[in-house]
């Protein structure tokens, strides 16, 4: 490339040949420089350390006020007349174009600066899809000359898929034509299984390291980690979560558990150390999670931070946050990879947020605690056959993030009426606080097992070295029963009746979940612990306000409706489609009837006293609180003169250097920003429709966006993703 002084000195002939060069050379130096912090959000929650931390700083705690929208893609993947779909992806940004899933779990390509697609790509070839995705991975290979490898990878259902980045075409060096089997390579035969991951994975070099969704009932898959090799898909390495015979953790299992236990997976997303080459793993519980008597022991690595090699998959370290669990305290996030400050020191750690509403600090390299953690008795277990862990790890900073004790006096009193109903409720059940195990008489529980942290996870700020968590606070009952597989056979007849008047007539409204898209059509988890059956049964004959009546259409069969709505599919003979006869010969069954309900009076408000969700922010380097506030309100819930109620949410916050925390996902549709020092709301909105997904930022064409994916409503149920910048 010639200079400037070289130009001037040419012939005019010459230079009218050099000018459409140097142009296109000058246009291509300007559009990189424009496009310079475009990988600012390149990889799930801003970068392999999962940190959810924005260096950019455009928008600010003195402007955001003046932030407003820049623009929407909607989302037409859904037929005419779908349910609205609810979004939790985390979208990423690479050179000027976003990367993002819809509700249905396609895959789009989005022009990052007016919105407008460049292309989608449907996973299952026009079939129905859906389920949850959070996500994509990049990876590129500029090893050779010429134009990089750029690729999309994420998976569609039980398939992970390898795009090109530019055009959104499967890859054919990839797998079997763009695509590779995620049930090849676990334990049982791949036509049997369906394992379906929901967090994107994450790369280091040349391999994407996977982990996966499985089912939490028994016969479940184990939740092995998995590395693909990103240009051919070759299966690299696996670490078996729930150890072989000679492998360490083998001896914390019964003998032959390795055959039939399942569970113990990383569905919630890793976080890498790209300079150590270390992956670390937050994995969840064993399975069935509220009955372990088939598995008797510790259960390693169920409920682990796992250290691993991450070219190689070798254990390192772990640490154990809940012993033989019983209650799905799975690990809900990823690690946080962060750098706290000790004597002078920078110390680099791992902290790990959990569903009990601790948060564990590790150093990085050795899994050594950086703040004190006690093995405490807990209660142990009455049900016959059940050996609950004697003793569990209570960390003694920081203190819990959510509450872990409530009494009569935290009982709600919308109503006299209600308020007896929960008084007899809680004083009839066993609760002897946190770790109170599954019981016959019914447990409670708080925090529930949506909470205190959700799949959202933490930000943290290098800066201030201070951790942002969101929490909820929400009990829930375990009732436990036991299985009487003849009577279960009996009862799966009318169960399986019921199901089918379900998915003929309400699948529609509240979705194939039971989870309802609030406030329009109420989630059905949980019923029973806010409506008898007779009620119910009621209202499904007589209708109401949004609800037709359907008397004709139940006649007969009231008994199999109730059934599907008042026990949950676990509750089943045919606990599993996965199930492979795997499970251990002439084991008791029990199971939790109640399993990931609300704690609520008969007319359907919580059972505990506000707030019911808050944003807390946590110094790791000194282990204490810089402020706590209340994040969302239920304005029809809230009393006169009350302070703002909070409210559940699985999305996450992201933290930004321009002084900001911006996080949605509560039920008030509303998109916040706080002021990071001081917990203060700075900025709000209202967005069409639930956002129940962790935001991104990014810089493209000079401007920096905030941008987030928000649920589908009735107008538009395949949902879509909105961006915001500055005038």
């Amino acid at each position: 490339m010639i200079g400037i002084n070289q130009f001037q000195k040419l012939p005019f002939k010459k230079k009218t040949v050099l000018i459409p060069v140097v142009a296109g050379f000058l246009g291509l130096v300007a559009y990189q420089a424009r496009h310079a912090d475009d990988r600012s959000w390149s990889i799930y929650k801003a970068d392999a350390e999962s940190t959810s931390y924005s260096p950019l700083d455009q928008i600010n705690a003195t402007n955001v006020n003046q932030l407003q929208p820049a623009w929407t893609h909607s989302y037409a993947d859904m037929k005419e007349g779908s349910r609205a779909g609810s979004s939790e992806c985390n979208p990423i940004i690479v050179d000027g174009v976003m990367y993002t899933t819809s509700a249905k779990h396609w895959a789009y390509a989005i022009n990052a600066e007016t919105g407008e697609q460049i292309w989608s790509f449907d996973p299952f070839d026009g079939a129905e899809g859906g389920g949850v995705s959070r996500g994509v991975t990049y990876w590129e290979d500029r090893s050779h000359s010429g134009e990089p490898d750029k690729r999309i990878l994420f998976t569609g259902g039980d398939n992970l898929f390898a795009l090109d980045a530019r055009t959104g075409k499967p890859v054919p060096g990839f797998g079997e034509n763009g695509r590779v089997s995620m049930n090849v390579g676990l334990r049982d035969d791949p036509a049997s299984i369906s394992v379906i991951p929901t967090s994107p994975g994450i790369i280091y070099k040349d391999l994407l390291i996977m982990g996966a969704e499985v089912s939490e009932l028994y016969g479940a898959q184990p939740g092995y980690i998995r590395a693909y090799n990103c240009r051919t898909g070759k299966l690299e390495w696996t670490f078996h979560t729930i150890p072989l015979p000679g492998e360490a953790g083998y001896e914390s299992w019964p003998k032959e558990a390795y055959k039939y236990a399942g569970g113990v997976n990383d569905w919630a997303g890793m976080s890498l150390d790209t300079r150590r080459g270390i992956v670390f793993l937050a994995l969840g519980s064993p399975s069935y999670d509220f009955y372990g008597a088939d598995r008797k022991g510790d259960n390693l690595y169920g409920n682990s931070v796992v250290a691993l090699d991450a070219a190689t998959g070798k254990y390192i370290w772990h640490y154990q946050t809940v012993h033989h669990d019983l209650w799905d305290y799975d690990l809900p996030a990823p690690p946080n990879l962060v750098t706290v400050k000790r004597d002078g020191k920078a110390i680099d750690a791992v902290a790990q947020v959990t569903k009990h509403g601790f948060v564990f600090v590790f150093n990085r390299e050795t899994g050594e605690p950086l703040f004190p953690i006690e093995e405490r008795p807990v209660p142990a277990s009455r049900i016959p056959g059940e050996y609950a862990s004697p003793t569990q790890p209570f960390p003694l900073k920081p203190k819990p993030f959510a509450r872990q004790w409530m009494t009569e006096a935290d009982l709600t009193h919308f109503t006299d009426a209600g308020h007896d109903s929960i008084v007899r409720k809680f004083r009839s059940m066993r609760y002897e606080g946190l770790f109170t195990p599954p019981d016959l008489k019914g447990t409670l529980m708080l925090p529930g097992s949506r909470g205190g942290a959700e799949w959202g996870g933490a930000a943290y700020d290098p800066a201030s070295t201070v951790l942002f968590v969101k929490s909820n606070d929400s009990p829930e009952i375990q009732s436990m029963k036991k299985v009487d597989p003849e009577q279960e056979a009996k009862d799966q007849t009318v169960f399986d009746q019921g199901k089918t008047l379900y998915m003929t007539y309400c699948v529609a409204c509240h979705g194939k979940d039971k989870n309802g898209d609030e406030p329009n059509y109420p989630s059905l988890i949980g019923l029973r612990s806010r409506m008898t059956r007779e009620a119910a049964l009621d209202k499904i004959k007589k209708g109401g306000g949004k609800m037709p009546a359907f008397a004709s259409a139940i006649k007969g069969k009231e008994k199999g409706i109730i059934a599907f709505l008042y026990d949950r599919p676990q509750n089943s003979a045919k606990i599993t489609k996965q199930e492979t006869g795997q499970t251990q010969k002439g084991a008791d069954k029990y199971l939790n009837l109640t399993a990931y309900g609300h704690f609520r009076d008969p007319q359907g408000n919580p059972a505990l006293r506000p707030p019911w969700g808050t944003l807390n922010a946590i110094n790791l380097s000194t282990g204490e609180y810089e402020w706590q506030v209340t994040l969302g309100n239920d304005e029809k819930r809230q009393a006169s003169g009350a302070p703002e109620t909070g409210q559940e949410g699985s999305a996450g916050p992201i933290v930004t250097a321009g002084g900001l925390i911006f996080i949605s996902g509560t039920q008030d549709r509303k998109f916040r920003a706080f002021d990071k020092k001081t917990g203060k709301v700075v900025w709000q909105t209202t967005l069409p429709g639930v956002a129940n997904a962790t935001a991104c930022t990014y810089m493209s064409g000079g401007k920096q966006y905030v941008a987030l994916s928000i649920g589908g409503t009735k107008e538009n149920p395949s949902g879509s993703v909105m961006a915001f910048r500055l005038p």
